[in-house]
């Protein structure tokens, strides 16, 4: 399974990037694809390449599991696809979410082993889809103060400390020594496994 992100549409590419997941079972014949989208019903499945551009630009992997571990994951994360929240025709909003992104994060977050996060240009992963105004990181790993995603604060082991107002994400990491800025993203040592992704076969 992997979750990528990349650059979205026009002039929010600037500031902003759409996330999605895919998975694939060990005897299935192709990849499944989950994107949440603003066009008619918000859940598209398989209507875009698993690993392609996003209207031409190159998504990077944020997360990646193989073998037994992704065999783990991938009923759960089909089971918290068809479980969320927001997938009635209107549920979805670019600004400040329920968006793509608020998708990919709440998924992520039902799924403990996935130790990872979207991006601080990810606008809308914040978004609480519990409604909650505290709470826990979509990780499990630290705290959560959210004000319906116009602003907020998070600080935890993966997700270390972010800032959040109007959507615009900054924060600091000290595990792996980086900013994290609003539309330029984190500045310093890379995230692992972050990285350009390798073609699905």
């Amino acid at each position: 399974m992997r979750v990528f992100s990349a650059r979205t549409v026009r002039w929010r590419g600037i500031i902003a990037t759409h996330s999605w997941i895919v998975v694939k079972e060990a005897n299935a014949p192709a990849y499944s694809r989950f994107d949440c989208t603003a066009w008619g019903e918000p859940i598209w499945i398989d209507r875009f390449v698993p690993d392609g551009r996003w209207f031409g630009r190159m998504p990077q992997v944020i997360f990646a599991a193989d073998g037994a571990s992704a065999e783990r994951m991938i009923p759960r994360i089909r089971e918290a696809v068809r479980g969320y929240a927001f997938q009635q025709l209107g549920d979805y909003r670019v600004w400040p979410g329920p968006n793509s992104n608020t998708f990919v994060a709440a998924v992520m977050g039902s799924i403990p082993e996935i130790s990872a996060m979207l991006p601080p240009t990810a606008i809308g992963k914040d978004f609480p889809v519990d409604g909650r105004w505290i709470g826990m990181t979509p990780s499990g790993s630290g705290i959560r103060i959210n004000l319906r995603g116009y602003a907020g604060l998070t600080v935890g082991w993966v997700e270390r400390i972010e800032v959040n107002v109007l959507g615009a994400v900054a924060g600091v990491d000290f595990r792996r020594p980086a900013l994290k800025l609003p539309g330029l993203g984190r500045l310093g040592a890379v995230a692992t496994p972050c990285q350009p992704p390798t073609p699905l076969s």
